[in-house]
């Protein structure tokens, strides 16, 4: 008999993971602000993490454009069409939101100031990210398993729809909490007074202003989005359980060193990283689980191996 799965790892992943956040959550509620001065440290290493770290998390977009593209390819001619344009759809939303949150790095690498340099070193940095993601689909395309269509189309319509919801949940949720960011109060003369824990919430009073914009973290949402990646190993020709357990080790060990950068960063308290992943995580469960469920119902192929 077949050990039930949550993301195509076990159970007792999935558990592991949900309680290693509410573990995080309840420490941070009473120890965030000692806990970032501790780890507050800004380095150079850091600094670069945290603009190209997501590169890893939004390759799974353009992974799941190729899921869509080769189920869908695989289930007939008449789809031909709508294969191709979610297969663009995943790559363009790969460089769209790495562009959206990361683009100003990238424009200044490339010496671009607005209104005053060249459009088309602005163009350019879109380009960039555009070389950077274009290997996704072309690999991906070449080693899925497409004898199941209905299930590499579960997969790619979860990883799609997953990411969405969560980015806007988190979005959100950041305008009703309006929480200060950890290095915003350490420009205050007396930090501590202004510090607010993640219940303490201001509805909008953030706006548009990124100092008050804390819980919960937004690149945890984007780093988070990596334990989906034993999903894409399920798909593969040579799929195994091994290769998906290790796929789940590497999404933790990734998640956890994103944590602590936006921690020792000072961008982030440790309930703001936590309540990011744990949201992120269960939304992806909840998305995986009944989209996979529906293809079990709809496909006559087994699942995993």
């Amino acid at each position: 008999m077949k050990k039930k799965t949550i993301m195509a790892v076990p159970v007792p992943c999935f558990y592991g993971v949900v309680t290693v956040c509410i573990i995080g959550i309840i420490y941070g509620s009473f120890r965030d602000f000692d806990v970032n001065a501790v780890l507050a440290n800004k380095t150079d290493l850091g600094a670069f993490f945290a603009t190209y770290g997501s590169y890893f998390s939004y390759c799974l977009y353009p992974a799941a454009g190729a899921c869509l593209y080769a189920g869908l390819k695989a289930k007939g001619d008449r789809f031909r069409l709508l294969a191709r344009v979610l297969l663009w759809l995943g790559f363009f939303m790969a460089v769209y939101y790495s562009n959206s949150y990361n683009g100003k790095a990238v424009r200044a690498l490339f010496g671009y100031t607005a209104g005053e340099s060249s459009a088309f070193l602005s163009v350019l940095s879109w380009l960039f990210w555009v070389v950077l993601y274009a290997w996704v689909p072309f690999v991906m395309t070449r080693i899925l398993d497409d004898a199941d269509p209905d299930k590499l189309i579960a997969v790619g319509t979860a990883i799609l729809v997953a990411g969405v919801l969560a980015d806007n949940v988190n979005l959100w949720l950041k305008q009703v909490a309006s929480r200060p960011r950890y290095k915003y109060l350490i420009t205050l003369e007396d930090p501590a007074s202004e510090f607010r824990n993640w219940w303490q919430m201001v509805p909008n009073l953030a706006g548009s202003d990124d100092n008050f914009k804390s819980w919960p973290s937004g690149n945890m949402t984007i780093a988070s989005m990596m334990f989906s990646l034993p999903m894409l190993t399920d798909a593969l020709r040579n799929r195994s359980l091994r290769k998906n357990r290790i796929a789940f080790v590497i999404a933790c060990v990734f998640v956890a060193l994103y944590g602590y950068n936006r921690m020792h960063m000072t961008n982030h308290f440790l309930s703001d990283v936590c309540f990011g992943s744990l949201i992120t995580y269960l939304i992806y469960a909840f998305f995986s689980t009944a989209f996979l469920r529906a293809a079990v119902k709809n496909s006559d192929f087994p699942h995993g191996k």
